[in-house]
């Protein structure tokens, strides 16, 4: 679990990143739409992994891996952003977030759950009346010959 301190350094480096991006990420990225969706300190506050979520785009990998090629820059306007809150600006790493890729995958697969057990109420809609006519004839042939 981290931090307060952890969790207050976190918040200002994001806040400060994201403007960083909307200013200067246009030359980065391109046209693909990119937000930070969560940034991880370590405890020691010595590095920042941003989770990236990345739309319009063929390639989310290669947009991450530009990210990666400029580091040093957006580490340097980092610093320029946030030199008088922290003493020591965090190394960075940049991930892609698929959370969002999960949250779709998890949505298709509670789809097929529910398409399953609606074919499975019909497959046993449709078998049951011929069950109960079969029961009910029995049960009167039974009771007409106990008597």
């Amino acid at each position: 679990m981290d931090s307060r301190r952890q969790l207050k350094v976190a918040s200002l480096i994001k806040e400060a990143f994201t403007e960083i991006l909307t200013r200067d990420g246009k030359k980065i990225y391109g046209k693909a739409f990119v937000t930070v969706s969560n940034v991880n300190i370590t405890s020691d506050l010595l590095l920042a992994r941003f989770n990236l979520s990345i739309y319009n785009t063929e390639d989310a990998d290669a947009v991450v891996q530009k990210f990666n090629e400029h580091k040093f820059e957006l580490k340097r306007a980092l610093s320029e952003k946030l030199r008088h809150h922290i003493r020591r600006i965090p190394e960075i790493e940049f991930y892609k977030d698929e959370t969002m890729e999960y949250v779709f995958h998890m949505e298709d697969l509670f789809k097929r759950i529910k398409q399953e057990d609606e074919t499975l109420k019909q497959q046993l809609e449709t078998a049951k009346p011929k069950t109960l006519k079969s029961k009910s004839t029995t049960s009167r042939s039974k009771k007409t010959n106990t008597k």
